[in-house]
């Protein structure tokens, strides 16, 4: 998983919501206004460097209102601040967004390069999108166990550098100000609580544990206070007894204060609001909130049912390929076999720090055979670490976290170790893959370092195409004689399995009425995944209606163009050259990624 909170989440600050209504918003294909088609450029070198200043405008505005994503990209222009979470900002960034439509539409496309109308095309999704999804208002609801801004200032430390006595200041500064993000924060849910948008109650109950853990903490462990345990040399000792006082006091009077009060407003007001039912059915318009969901991480035009019936075949399929290996291994059933991997502790990680040394074993063995399948592969750095302890509990398996465009922080697998004799070692070698090579830091880290685009194409995200890129990575193993061990190509199995039970698990709990217990039943009876990771993922749906739809879908995607160019071509079809086509524009909606792939068949038919 290619974690969204924070990063991601981040980078589209501004698609929020809205507490009014607002005029529809030009898009692609309609008219400019009189004022605006005369006032455009009229040459395509006049266009084509309107565009680009317009992108960049965009782009500033997205860093300016999002100073926690600037500062995770490290530009380091916003380090003092905290974006505005106001119901004023809600609408202002609204109002923004609808100006630079009408703007991107009265620039005329025609004569311009075809990466320059892909860029135009894409930004006019990614703010038509924030337009139709305001009116589900999902600032109403910024808290969930899984994610939050109340995790997501604790995780933000680790992503930022302290070279500077002026990177403390910022940070004390920062400090200083979370009681303005939380009291913002708690008036839109309190706002929310009014209009009947709020979290499962049960899911509210999981995030006053995990406040209340940061809240208690001792000041000095506390994470906030990470960056007093290594100075940079150029700093000198008075000003670092003065830096430890100004933050020890900022820490002990301000933060940790701010999380206790915090968790007491989720225990008295919100946690007895919370829904009783999962589903996001139970939300005000809850049926079209879920179809607008289901839209976005799969960029497909698919209903639930459709999916939730293709997660039924890919269910079917996936057992039947498990049983073959269970079968060879002798064992007649797949629940005998999964009972026989639970009990075999040598398919167990014997402490937190074996699990880590596996990941990066897998990780390691892929690497040289990176040049057999890319043409193009990054310069980005890659390290494996552990989940912070304040959210191993309710997190995936693993998720990874991009570095800095500059390179100076690497990317980073996060491997959750909570409970870690229960998690089987059987998956690890496809989970590595999905997470750090060839999946999400090699995907990430080429758009990273891509070229002559403009940067928001650079950290374009779409759910599809990231995360099934990640899961068609996990097969790319078996294209280079990895998964040899059969146990681990049950695992390969294993987890494939578990992204199609999430199509119909997600469907069956938002769309068709199902109860938390029918979600973990389905799972038990399909897979021999933990107990741990069925607990949390089960949650996590339930939390984030429609994102994991994208996994699978976005694999299917990947797996039918493959297959497409390699039945048109033939003998000329080259993989490499293929997977440089998929990834050398970045992140893409799977429509406008098969039109890619498309031509470029076309080409080679040429």
């Amino acid at each position: 998983m290619n974690r969204i909170s924070p990063v991601r989440a981040l980078l589209l600050a501004g698609v929020l919501g809205t507490v009014g209504n607002f005029a529809p918003a030009k898009v692609a294909g309609q008219q400019a206004t009189n004022a605006g088609a005369q006032d455009a450029p009229q040459t395509v070198e006049a266009r084509s460097k309107a565009l680009a200043s317009l992108f960049d405008e965009i782009w500033q505005d997205r860093l300016k209102h999002s100073p926690e994503y600037a500062s995770f990209l490290g530009d380091k222009r916003y380090n003092d601040q905290w974006s505005d979470y106001s119901v004023k900002e809600v609408n202002d960034s609204l109002a923004r967004g609808r100006a630079f439509l009408d703007r991107l539409g009265a620039i005329d496309s025609t004569g311009l390069k075809p990466q320059e109308i892909l860029s135009r095309d894409l930004m006019i999704r990614d703010l038509t999108d924030a337009q139709e999804g305001a009116r589900f208002k999902e600032w109403e609801m910024p808290v969930n166990q899984f994610s939050g801004f109340h995790t997501d200032i604790v995780q933000l430390v680790s992503s930022l550098s302290f070279e500077s006595v002026k990177d403390y200041d910022d940070y004390i500064a920062r400090l200083k100000n979370i009681p303005t993000v939380f009291s913002q924060n708690m008036t839109n849910m309190q706002l929310g609580m009014d209009d009947g948008r709020v979290p499962p109650a049960y899911l509210l109950e999981k995030v006053v544990v995990q406040t209340e853990a940061i809240a208690n903490q001792k000041p000095q462990e506390s994470p906030f206070a990470a960056p007093l345990k290594k100075f940079p040399a150029s700093i000198d000792a008075p000003t670092r007894r003065r830096i430890t006082e100004e933050m020890a006091q900022a820490i002990v009077t301000t933060v940790l204060p701010t999380y206790a009060r915090f968790a007491r407003f989720l225990k008295a007001q919100y946690v007895p609001v919370g829904r009783k039912d999962p589903g996001a059915w139970s939300l005000p318009n809850g049926n079209d909130y879920y179809a607008f969901r289901v839209r976005q991480s799969t960029t497909e035009d698919k209903t639930p049912e459709e999916i939730h019936q293709i997660g039924l075949d890919e269910v079917k399929r996936d057992e039947a390929e498990m049983l073959a290996i269970a079968r060879k291994l002798g064992y007649n059933d797949l629940k005998s076999f999964s009972a026989a991997i639970k009990a075999n502790p040598k398919l167990h990680p014997a402490s937190k720090d074996a699990l880590i040394e596996a990941y990066k074993g897998y990780i390691a063995q892929m690497r040289p055979k990176l040049p057999q399948m890319f043409g193009t592969l990054p310069k980005a750095q890659l390290e494996v670490v552990a989940v912070p302890s304040y959210i191993e509990k309710d997190q995936a398996a693993a998720y990874y976290n991009p570095g800095s465009q500059d390179g100076r922080r690497p990317g980073r697998v996060y491997v959750n170790t909570y409970n870690f004799a229960d998690r089987a070692l059987d998956s690890v070698e496809a989970v590595s893959y999905h997470e750090g090579i060839p999946g999400h830091h090699l995907q990430t880290s080429i758009a990273q370092e891509l070229t002559g685009l403009p940067e928001f194409r650079k950290q374009e995200y779409f759910t599809a195409y990231t995360e099934g890129w990640g899961l068609y990575s996990e097969r790319l193993g078996k294209d280079v004689g990895f998964y040899q061990d059969p146990y681990s190509d049950y695992g390969r199995l294993e987890a494939d399995i578990w992204r199609a039970i999430r199509l119909v698990v997600d469907t069956g709990v938002h769309s068709k009425h199902w109860t938390r217990q029918q979600m973990v039943d389905y799972f038990h009876e399909h897979s021999a995944i933990d107990e741990t990771n069925v607990q949390a993922e089960v949650d996590r749906y339930i939390a984030w209606p429609g994102q994991a739809l994208g996994y699978k879908m976005g694999q299917l995607k990947l797996l039918e163009l493959r297959q497409r160019a390699q039945t048109e071509l033939g003998p000329r079809f080259d993989l490499k050259a293929f997977h440089d086509v998929v990834l050398d524009s970045g992140a893409l909606p799977m429509d406008m990624l098969e039109k890619q792939v498309d031509a470029w068949i076309a080409v080679q038919k040429r």
